[in-house]
């Protein structure tokens, strides 16, 4: 009766890892229906939904840089034109780029999505429950992972089960079955979290991605300067138009992408 004693820990592997992930995906998807109603969402609010601190930055740095404020080159420098900014994540850019008013674009843009102005956009969205707390994130992640763990150590258990010599009243093949019974769960919670969880955004929690939509309904098809700074928020700097201004943020891939 070998078998049974690796059965025992298979078992509780198996259920210990579905359990916590199940209960992270519950909390993790768990908004108040109410969320964001009667709420409109601003160009950074968007863009710190859509990809996070980096996308806020690229933003407030495109949006100076249209207005012909602050020159992004495609050698990958930043400078300034004016010095003031018009709200503080412009202030935020100005101040990362430093006091001589040039500096590479990559650096810049990672000091101005660590600073303060950017943190409190992400406190902000997370107390009106469009953001997800980066706690909730960890924390899914972490049970997909120990799902994982958990199916290679039944795997692992079932195949020392199997090298036991079988007795006559448990063949191979029922031992094998009962260890199937484990496998098929953690094989079940991996699949549902894949379909239930992956679609989440990263940074939105579902209030927030209906907001995003709504954002992107209201702006299409008007062709203005809004709805340009819009499709930035959205998608990112793939959406910018001019050559130059595209070129010059592939500088930054040493800093991390959206």
């Amino acid at each position: 009766m070998v078998w049974v004693l690796l059965l025992l820990p298979a078992w509780a592997v198996a259920g210990a890892a579905c359990t916590r992930l199940c209960l992270a995906a519950v909390r993790a998807a768990a908004v108040d229906e109410n969320a964001g109603q009667g709420h409109d969402l601003t160009l950074y609010e968007a863009a710190f939904l859509s990809g996070g601190p980096g996308r806020v930055a690229d933003l407030a740095m495109v949006s100076m840089a249209r207005q012909r404020r602050l020159v992004l080159a495609r050698t990958g420098w930043a400078t300034v034109v004016d010095p003031r900014g018009r709200d503080e994540m412009e202030r935020s850019v100005i101040g990362a780029i430093g006091p001589e008013g040039q500096s590479r674009i990559a650096p810049a843009r990672a000091a101005a999505a660590a600073a303060d102005a950017v943190g409190g956009l992400a406190d902000r969205l997370v107390r009106a429950g469009l953001a997800v707390p980066d706690g909730a994130r960890t924390t899914v992640a972490a049970g997909v992972r120990q799902v994982r763990v958990a199916a290679v150590a039944v795997l692992a258990l079932g195949a020392t089960a199997l090298l036991v010599p079988a007795t006559p009243d448990m063949p191979r093949n029922l031992v094998a079955l009962w260890f199937a019974l484990p496998l098929a769960l953690t094989l079940s919670c991996l699949a549902i979290a894949r379909v239930e969880v992956h679609p989440y955004s990263r940074w939105a929690s579902p209030a927030g991605q209906r907001l995003l939509g709504a954002l992107a309904r209201r702006t299409g098809g008007t062709g203005d300067d809004r709805t340009y700074l819009t499709s930035v928020a959205v998608r990112g700097i793939r959406a910018v138009g001019e050559p130059d201004l595209r070129a010059a943020f592939a500088h930054r891939e040493q800093y991390g992408r959206d």
